[in-house]
């Protein structure tokens, strides 16, 4: 069988870390998807580089899965870092805007890739999807409203889909962190202890374990909310 990774958002600051990772992986084809890859080396050959619109419109999302060819000797596998966090704000001071902004990065997206995703593993040999939720998503925390709703709603799709994906040979699972070190979040969290948070090549590692255990793990959210060095 082939193996074919898809990773959209692959050019963020998540995305690009888990890039790094997972590219050295035994993955024959890997497809990345962003509007823009500045600063990602573009020399490895098993790598190709697919510039995407905006992934709110169901046709962007269309078109960017027509780039990829289904067959009954592939097996698929697919990582999203798409999402967006807003917070600050109690439910009384959240302006529907920003509620719906939340659940058209968090949720919208990541269900037409599932969608798309689905259809193109119907017609190959099976595949397996990570989506990135978070902990709050599982967990209420104050001032995060709009975040947690978008979050858990990634949850139930997780859940959703798993059940529905034994048909066609698709697992469905996600990752729910409480911070992850990157550059943004040092900038914005100042007194974090970064040293309790993952680190992306840490949660790379992870998404390739899953993968690699994809024929029967299935409808998990793994919580990520400490790490210690031992």
């Amino acid at each position: 069988m082939t193996k074919e990774l898809l990773i959209f958002g692959a050019n963020g600051a998540l995305g690009s870390r888990i890039t790094q990772t997972l590219s050295k992986k035994d993955y024959d084809r890997i497809y990345l998807f962003d509007f823009n890859f500045k600063g990602i080396d573009s020399n490895n050959s098993k790598v190709k580089q697919i510039v995407v619109k905006d992934l709110t419109i169901e046709e962007n999302v269309s078109d960017a899965f027509n780039t990829v060819a289904p067959a009954k000797d592939k097996v698929f596998f697919l990582y999203s870092t798409i999402g967006g966090f807003a917070g600050g704000k109690t439910v009384w001071e959240t302006d529907l805007e920003e509620l719906e902004k939340m659940f058209n990065m968090n949720l919208k997206v990541n269900f037409l890739l599932a969608k798309y995703f689905s259809v193109l593993v119907s017609k190959s040999a099976s595949g397996s999807i990570c989506f990135t939720s978070a902990y709050t998503g599982l967990k209420a925390e104050a001032n995060k409203a709009a975040y947690g709703l978008s979050k858990a709603s990634v949850v139930h799709l997780v859940k959703s889909l798993s059940l529905e994906g034994k048909a066609i040979n698709l697992s469905v699972n996600a990752i729910a962190p409480y911070v992850i070190d990157t550059k943004a979040n040092r900038e914005w969290m100042r007194d974090f202890d970064f040293d309790s948070a993952m680190k992306p090549g840490e949660i790379g590692e992870l998404i390739n374990s899953i993968f690699n255990n994809y024929h029967f793990l299935t409808g998990n959210i793994l919580e990520l909310t400490n790490r210690f060095n031992p």
